[in-house]
């Protein structure tokens, strides 16, 4: 039995692979025909932690492509019982044809799939978002072409989205400047490892100059409520407003992974702007899943 192809960071993938996965993305969007290359195929979905953009566009996307998909969560099954990831896994991966996990501790994707029979993709987890990645390089590439060679400024937490930032700046050879207060750093070792691709600034205004792609999160992800108010006043310098973004170049984009808090991280003024392709990122996390359980599933 042939070794199953797991997606648990962006590093799983080439950064040819990744232009790939981008363009067959657009041209599943673009295609009107119906296309059912997976009929009969079934998608086991773990959601520990809540979600409406990735559930919806895993589970639109298999049905769409002639699948079905399986909603799971710990309340409903022995996961929520103290049942080992392991066995859970080897037990799963027996009865579906590809699994997704949308989880707190990033270890825990790592050991599901270590013994699991089919792929499995990282749905979201502590470090890393690479299904997110894939929708905002999609969206970039369809409104301003190839983005090797352009500027990308993060404001604000150096959470498991700009952690994504960071490799994907490693795989498709574009600059990556990071700005953040003391204490809210992405990981040092990948800091570290992405070498000159990627700069660690303090100031918002020194990022965006000049950027062609200006971006944001919330500024406590689910898990840090309790910290709201002290990550309010840490990040009062990082506020994406219309400021801000005169800085950056007159045809920069600003994307956001959402839900957003405008008047927090972003304005809505810049939210609903014209600079904005929000609404085409968010789209696009179903057509970038769909390229993905094509290339896992089918090669």
């Amino acid at each position: 039995m042939a070794e199953p192809r797991h997606f648990i960071t962006l590093l799983d993938i080439s950064g040819a692979e990744f232009r790939r996965l981008i363009d067959r993305a657009m041209q599943l969007k673009a295609a009107r025909e119906t296309y059912e290359p997976f009929k009969n195929k079934v998608l086991g979905m773990i959601f520990e932690k809540s979600s409406t953009r990735t559930r919806v566009s895993f589970e639109a996307g298999m049905v769409q492509f002639g699948g079905a998909a399986i909603f799971l969560s710990p309340r409903d099954t022995q996961l929520g019982r103290g049942e080992p990831i392991e066995d859970s896994a080897r037990v799963l991966s027996r009865m579906v044809d590809v699994v997704m996990l949308r989880t707190h501790v990033h270890a825990t994707v790592e050991t599901f799939a270590q013994h699991s029979r089919v792929p499995v993709i990282n749905g979201l987890t502590d470090r890393f978002h690479p299904c997110q990645l894939l929708a905002d390089m999609q969206t970039f590439v369809e409104h301003r072409g190839d983005i090797a060679g352009r500027t990308v400024a993060w404001i604000g937490d150096g959470n498991n989205v700009c952690q994504t930032y960071i490799h994907a700046a490693e795989l498709l050879d574009f600059e990556l400047r990071i700005a953040c207060p003391h204490g809210y750093e992405p990981e040092h070792e990948l800091l570290t490892a992405a070498g000159d691709r990627v700069t660690l600034l303090r100031d918002a205004r020194e990022a965006v100059r000049n950027a062609d792609l200006v971006v944001t999160d919330v500024w406590a992800s689910m898990g840090q409520e309790e910290e709201q108010g002290a990550r309010a006043a840490a990040f009062q310098a990082y506020c994406v407003d219309g400021a801000l973004m005169a800085l950056a170049r007159p045809d920069a984009v600003f994307m956001h992974c959402l839900p957003a808090h405008r008047g927090e991280e972003v304005t809505a003024e810049v939210l609903e702007g014209r600079q904005s392709i929000v609404w085409d990122e968010a789209e696009n996390r179903l057509h970038a899943q769909k390229a993905l359980l094509e290339l896992l599933l089918t090669g």
